[in-house]
């Protein structure tokens, strides 16, 4: 009892030092726009920077789901707020929805809602996070789910009419006067006179389809209606959306713009796959000299690498924007930690700390590029610009690091050392460093407090047991979290040998001494001190971003046991084989087996243990001879037997055992051809722009054929009315899988089966895509009849690469223009890029082109 009593007393000085030194954090006065068109601080005329996320827990689903489940959305708050800055995030935005707490005539409604966000903005004053709020979206309130009838304009109008409608727009006015007055009850502070808001960005993506001075007309008025609040808060509104209408915009009253950027696309439906660095090589926009001219200040409102479960992506795309003069940036969207196990509100994203901590880890060095790295500064090409400043990015491995002595920052296992030991002052990884060795799957933050003298705060370990960006419902689990011990290892110069370990957070009353350094830990708060060491409540400085004992985690969500294996598709006959899985389970694990067979060939292996998860095994060599491997995996827990695939609770040797699903992996003689691309197979994973054409027939009982007929091959994008026409249908197969276990040196030749359905010559440009992004092919002729096409490895010429998926906004370059000036290296080739456009003619590029592909082999 008495150390309970110590921990309050402890907790509750640390929590005043806390709130103290935060308050005193945030600036004060207004942001400015000065005539360089830079946003400055108010109080000491320094630039903004500014980064962080979209979270959307006080509306619409998020909202529901929380009352669904009986959490305190306050709560729920609290917690996803303690993660943002423990994550570094110094900016929050969101796209309030109007439709939830407005009326039809743009009159505010104090409702949950709003109460909610108002606590939330609280929340964020505490930790020293700003806001950038836009009080319109626009938006019904149910995705994914069905909308609800709501009160607001929004809902009663839709966005076309509210850009339109002369009611409407008197009803946006209204509200954005009444948004700007209302007065947080939980700050004292009206919106307008709230330091913690740096910005108002109008309204959420207006897509403007009247004249110009329609246009001018509408913005005129709204940003009138922010400023008859008496606010004095810089007015953004959205740019990148019809941007013909560019100098409509900049010629406004508009203090700057507002861009997103989805460099992957949206809605795959499943994860994209190759190095998609490419993609983020630069963020471009062509209106730049419109900006200028006027002197406008330039933010992110959204921007994410959707259908991409990697974290390189996110430091990549931060620096582009920072090379683009853009000031601050928030990521869509955190996942609220209670939901994220389902990832139902918004499937094409997925961002949560502890459930994807090398994702998370990504965006805190993605802030510290936007603290660091000055605007406009350039880095050449990709890729020339992976590793700049304090910063460095490797599409293999999937990491990205910070180092700036003081700290050092990683989302996946890496083997760069910090710059500097002794002044390291805080770590925050994932995976293992030359400092941490950590067999768990969480992230971890190390902070050092005095000398001798360290905090280290675990997370749970995160297993993604099904895609997470498919077809959701709260009904499915996608990720598990479990709380498992883990050995940890620590290369720390001040914590030598046998250091003291000490829990602080609540409920968890651990202790011990490490063993050279090593130690079990399990989720929560530790005090590490080296023999001797002193340390005192008040030792600890307040200028950290937490309370010494603070520790916010979902609790084990495990409730059965999960097997997560993805069987390799084909390897070269007598090629090692390794079987790896990760297995997680309510239940202790006794033992993993796989049994395999192969012909007549039969073998059971037992799979050993690397951590507290992960399992592998050897395959023997009788196993790999040409023919079928098919196995099954059998874990034994304290519960008995369970086969995979299946989840069947037996074993293959059971009487009764009746599933028939196994795993399957090809063994093929080293000559045999590789298939780069089969339409029977592979058709769901092309990647291209939307064309209702598209479809995928069956020719014949084993045979496919990928069908894309195009009606011509441009069309005027109404977001963007002058860009300059590109006459090219390209589309994409990432075959990586296929090949990276087969032998590629002795192949030479492409050979592909294909045809013109036009009933007449169709021009074809096939290209093979390296990791860099250097595209190597060749146009061929496609005729109506269905024939094979060799084309020799050495044909192969320099052509351009098409920036796939698409990017929105649309306007950003359609090639990407790599810096790479050397030679096809087959080894590195990871993707196939069909091409409709190269080599037509000038006056049958408009004209309509089909064609049919079904397979294309390496051989």
């Amino acid at each position: 009892m008495k150390k309970i009593i110590l921990k309050l007393r402890f907790g509750l000085l640390v929590a005043a030092f806390f709130f103290i030194n935060l308050s005193q954090a945030q600036h004060t006065g207004d942001v400015y726009v000065d005539d360089k068109g830079v946003m400055k601080w108010g109080d000491d005329q320094s630039e903004v920077h500014g980064f962080g996320v979209n979270y959307t827990v006080p509306f619409a689903h998020a909202y529901r789901s929380a009352r669904k489940k009986g959490l305190d959305v306050k709560e729920q708050i609290d917690r996803d707020v303690y993660h943002f800055s423990r994550l570094g995030f110094d900016l929050y935005r969101i796209h309030v929805w109007d439709t939830e707490i407005s009326d039809e005539k743009g009159n505010l409604i104090e409702n949950e809602h709003l109460d909610a966000f108002d606590y939330l903005l609280k929340k964020l004053k505490e930790r020293g996070i700003h806001y950038v709020l836009t009080p319109i979206a626009y938006w019904g309130n149910g995705w994914p789910e069905p909308d609800e009838e709501t009160p607001g304009f929004s809902h009663a109008f839709g966005k076309d009419k509210s850009l339109t409608n002369p009611d409407a727009i008197a009803a946006q006015e209204n509200y954005l006067t009444q948004f700007m007055n209302h007065r947080n009850p939980y700050t004292g502070l009206a919106y307008k006179n709230d330091p913690g808001l740096i910005a108002v960005e109008i309204s959420n993506e207006p897509h403007h389809r009247g004249t110009p001075e329609e246009v001018q007309t509408f913005i005129e008025k709204m940003v009138s209606a922010v400023k008859a609040s008496g606010s004095k808060k810089p007015v953004f509104y959205n740019v990148s959306h019809s941007i013909h209408l560019a100098d409509t915009y900049f010629t406004s009253r508009i203090d700057g713009g507002t861009f997103q950027w989805y460099p992957t696309g949206l809605g795959f439906g499943k994860e994209l796959k190759g190095n998609l660095l490419p993609n983020v090589n630069e963020y471009m926009i062509p209106f730049e000299d419109v900006i200028k001219k006027n002197h406008a200040a330039k933010l992110v409102y959204e921007f994410d690498a959707a259908d991409v479960n990697k974290s390189y992506m996110y430091p990549a795309a931060a620096r582009s924007f920072r090379q683009a003069g853009i000031q601050i940036a928030t990521h869509f969207a955190y996942d609220p930690t209670f939901l994220a196990y389902a990832n139902t509100e918004y499937n094409t994203h997925y961002m949560n700390l502890n459930y994807v901590p090398h994702k998370a880890l990504a965006l805190s060095i993605a802030s510290e590029i936007f603290h660091e790295l000055p605007m406009y500064t350039k880095l050449g090409v990709y890729p020339e610009n992976l590793e700049f400043g304090n910063f460095r990015i490797q599409y293999e491995g999937d990491v990205a690091t910070y180092d700036s002595n003081e700290k050092f920052i990683y989302t996946n296992t890496t083997d760069q050392s910090p710059k500097s030991l002794k002044k390291l002052e805080s770590l925050a990884g994932h995976g293992c460093s030359p400092v941490v060795e950590y067999q768990g799957k969480g992230a971890y933050f190390l902070d050092k407090l005095k000398k001798g003298v360290w905090r280290l705060e675990v997370m749970p370990d995160p297993v993604i047991v099904q895609n997470p960006f498919g077809k959701n419902s709260l009904d499915k689990t996608v990720a598990v979290i479990s709380w498992k011990r883990n050995r940890i290892q620590l290369n720390l110069p001040d914590l030598p040998g046998n250091f003291e370990v000490e829990a602080l957070n609540d409920g968890n009353d651990f202790q011990t001494t490490a063993e050279n350094g090593q130690f079990l830990v399990s989720p929560g708060v530790y005090i590490l001190k080296k023999a001797g060491a002193k340390f005192k409540p008040e030792d600890f400085e307040e200028s950290h971003p937490f309370k010494i004992n603070e520790f916010v985690a979902q609790e084990e969500t495990v409730d059965q046991t999960y097997v997560v294996h993805q069987p390799v598709i084909e390897i070269d006959e007598h090629t090692s084989l390794k079987i790896n899985a990760t297995v997680v389970s309510d239940k202790e694990i006794e033992k993993v087996e796989a049994w395999l067979q192969n012909g007549n060939e039969y073998e059971a292996l037992q799979l050993q243990a690397s951590n507290t998860y992960d399992y592998s095994a050897a395959v023997s060599e009788k196993m790999l001879k040409n023919g079928f491997l098919t196995y099954r995996l059998i874990v034994t827990t304290t519960d008995g037997k369970e086969t995979f695939p299946g989840a069947v609770e037996s074993a293959p040797d059971a009487w009764d055992f009746h599933s028939a699903e196994t795993y399957q992996t090809r063994i093929v003689k080293p000559e045999a051809g590789v298939s780069l691309f089969n339409a029977a197979t592979d058709s769901r994973d092309v990647v291209r722009a939307w064309n209702p054409n598209n479809q995928v027939v069956p020719i014949d009982s084993e045979t496919s054929e990928f069908q894309v007929k195009l009606e011509k091959l441009f069309s005027e994008d109404v977001e963007n009315k002058n860009g300059e026409p590109v006459y090219d249908y390209s589309f994409r197969y990432n075959f990586s899988e296929k090949t990276e276990n087969r032998k590629l040196e002795a192949k030479d030749t492409l050979t592909l089966e294909a045809r013109s359905l036009s009933g007449k010559t169709e021009k074809l440009q096939v290209a093979l895509v390296m990791k860099n992004g250097a595209a190597f092919g060749k146009v061929i002729n496609l005729q109506p009849e269905i024939s094979e096409i060799k084309i020799a490895l050495t044909e192969l010429q320099p052509v351009k690469t098409v920036t796939l998926p698409r990017p929105y906004p649309g306007f950003l370059p359609y090639y990407f223009q790599h810096a790479y000036d050397g030679a096809f290296e087959l080894k590195d080739a990871e993707s196939v890029q069909f091409s409709i456009g190269p080599g037509i003619e000038k006056p049958n590029l408009q004209q309509p082109h089909s064609v049919g592909i079904r397979t294309l082999k390496l051989e």
